[in-house]
């Protein structure tokens, strides 16, 4: 029997398994935080499932999400990037990807780890909403326009609220499963 799960997944296999594996699982590894930063970075203005095609694509351009690597790229990484097919070539977006390592390891330093920083916000704790459909689940929240402003402040680019919002989603700041999705108690 078909589990019962969120409908913006729909029947796309791959969709299917980040739903029921990542989506809205508590996240507190600071490399796992920035893959996902980033990656909703360039989903902006595009379909989640576009990225998620093209995430094996992205981990090998980017040398598998390693900030420290990514925020010494030279103009000669910059120009491979841009030239490279399997990801969303959008300049901004890799220069924003480039300049919002720096900023990540910056927050590391101040607060003992970007995770620290980021769940400091929902005060260690996910946020369980108790949405009945997908109508009800908001694109932004006052926290996360919050979490944007702050993160702006201190240099990121491209984390916009929904971006923002997105991120919180993803890595299970909140938990947006409907109620009647067999992951909501399971997150």
């Amino acid at each position: 029997m078909e589990k019962n799960r969120c409908s913006w997944c729909g029947n796309d296999p791959l969709y299917k398994e980040y739903h029921d594996t990542e989506w809205g699982v508590p996240v507190y590894d600071d490399d796992k935080l920035f893959e996902f930063l980033i990656l909703e970075t360039f989903q902006a203005g595009l379909s989640w499932i576009t990225i998620l095609r093209k995430r094996e694509n992205f981990r090998a351009a980017f040398d598998n999400f390693d900030y420290e690597k990514i925020a010494n790229y030279n103009e000669e990484k910059f120009n491979e990037l841009i030239n490279n097919a399997g990801i969303v070539r959008n300049k901004l977006k890799i220069k924003a990807t480039i300049s919002n390592a720096v900023a990540f390891m910056e927050v590391q330093k101040e607060f003992g780890s970007f995770s620290k920083y980021i769940w400091s916000f929902t005060d260690g704790k996910p946020i369980k909403n108790k949405a009945k459909s997908l109508g009800e689940v908001p694109a932004t929240t006052e926290l996360s326009d919050k979490i944007s402003k702050d993160l702006k402040k201190r240099g990121f680019k491209f984390v916009g609220s929904t971006v923002i919002y997105a991120h919180m989603q993803a890595t299970g700041m909140v938990n947006d499963h409907v109620i009647d999705c067999f992951r909501y108690n399971e997150v």
